[in-house]
């Protein structure tokens, strides 16, 4: 068998996701055969050990592939285990028997939908940015939308040195000391939603992330999971089709 890169080993068996593992395997967790692997590093799974933290991952011969929505409720922590004792999102769906992952982040204070699965490639092409699956957000600000925050927040605003992707915002409450509107973004870095309304002044009093691509949280409740719908996969796959980088085709010179 020709071999892979350890870190989409470690993400198909459904440890965590390739990000995760690529971080591990820098912090120098990942071992091969007894020995400490680097980034770039090729192992056969069915004939090689991989450790990680000294605890032998597990490849199944035939995986049962999981997609679940979870309600996240404020207050966990979107990873599969803390050092510090943090309430997970993986926690709340430990009675499924099957160890699975979250795709993408929100962050403590957030809430909202999020996807959790074991299938490597598919969370691997949610988070990627080049498929610009859409996510939504209802957010509520402890101040009035102005016309031109409105339209500086739609534009495109500077976070981290670089300007956000244009969005999608509609207004459903606007009073003197409170706000309540929907973002919708192609993009999936690191608390941009807050940072977003930070750099325009703009206090974040609440935020729930409602749908991703075409799948809604609906009435899920906080702490509540169910499993993807094959009609919400398909989808889902159908989005992350139509996102897809288009290949490049070469002009040949005449």
């Amino acid at each position: 068998m020709e071999k892979i890169r350890i870190q989409k080993i470690i993400a198909d068996a459904g440890y965590c996701s390739r990000r995760k593992a690529e971080e591990l395997i820098s912090q120098k967790k990942v071992k091969v055969n007894g020995r400490p692997c680097s980034l770039g590093d090729k192992a056969d799974p069915k004939k090689d050990l991989i450790s990680i933290d000294g605890e032998n991952l597990y490849i199944e011969k035939k995986k049962e592939l999981v997609y679940l929505m979870l309600h996240k409720p404020r207050g966990y922590i979107t990873t599969v285990k803390d050092e510090q004792d943090r309430k997970c999102v993986t926690d709340l769906v430990e009675d499924i028997g099957i160890r699975v992952y979250p795709v993408g982040r929100l962050d403590k204070q957030s809430e909202g939908l999020l996807l959790l699965t074991n299938d490597g490639k598919f969370a691997n092409e949610i988070m990627h940015p080049s498929h610009h699956v859409s996510k939504t957000y209802r957010v509520t600000v402890r101040s009035m939308l102005t016309d031109e925050v409105v339209a500086k927040l739609s534009e495109g605003v500077e976070i981290d040195g670089r300007m956000t992707l244009p969005c999608t915002i509609t207004v459903l409450t606007n009073e003197p000391e409170r706000a309540v509107m929907l973002m919708v973004i192609k993009e999936g870095r690191n608390r941009q939603i807050r940072k977003m309304c930070e750099a325009v002044n703009l206090e974040v009093a609440r935020l729930k992330r409602t749908a991703i691509g075409p799948v809604k949280l609906g009435m899920l409740q906080p702490g509540e999971y169910r499993e993807l719908s094959s009609e919400e996969l398909r989808a889902l796959r159908a989005a992350l089709a139509k996102g897809a980088p288009q290949p490049t085709v070469k002009k040949k010179r005449r």
